[in-house]
């Protein structure tokens, strides 16, 4: 399984900040800017969450069978995979819409005169927070998941082989 790589989220929210930017400036001249949702940052924030669940329970289960713990209960190699595989889509997913919320915050920064475009220039905010503790936890899945011997090497396999 290949690794998903920061340098190429951090590309894909730049690149969707500097069109949604731009697609908010077209809407605002058009009178038709959408508003942002206000249950995105919690529905990020959710993902994020569930994210961090899963690397902390698949963290601590590594480590004790890693330690040879008593009692210690294997993690099933597709289950690592499928938390990876849930990690690097929700990362991929969470970039585009990181960048959407980035690019309309960024243009409603210019109108807060309006408390309608400040209430919503605060939301796309705690979306842009939300949607990188997403990329954060779902990167942190990946790592959790890596096979040992290959922590020095980050082109090596991800948990699929565990």
């Amino acid at each position: 399984m290949k690794l998903l790589r920061l340098r190429l989220l951090i590309g894909i929210t730049a690149a969707t900040t500097a069109l949604s930017w731009a697609g908010s400036k077209l809407w605002a001249s058009l009178d038709t800017l959408p508003a942002v949702p206000a249950a995105a940052p919690v529905v990020l924030a959710a993902v994020a969450v569930i994210l961090l669940a899963t690397a902390l329970s698949l963290r601590s289960r590594l480590k004790a069978v890693r330690e040879r713990q008593p009692g210690a209960k294997r993690v099933d190699p597709l289950l690592a995979a499928r938390a990876v595989v849930l990690g690097q889509a929700s990362a991929l997913v969470s970039s585009v819409v990181t960048g959407i919320y980035a690019g309309a915050g960024i243009y409603l920064l210019g109108e807060l005169d309006v408390s309608a475009r400040k209430d919503q220039a605060v939301t796309a905010g705690l979306a842009v927070l939300a949607g990188a503790a997403v990329i954060a936890a779902a990167l942190w899945v990946q790592h959790v998941c890596k096979l040992p011997e290959n922590h020095d090497d980050p082109s090596g396999p991800a948990a699929s082989h565990h």
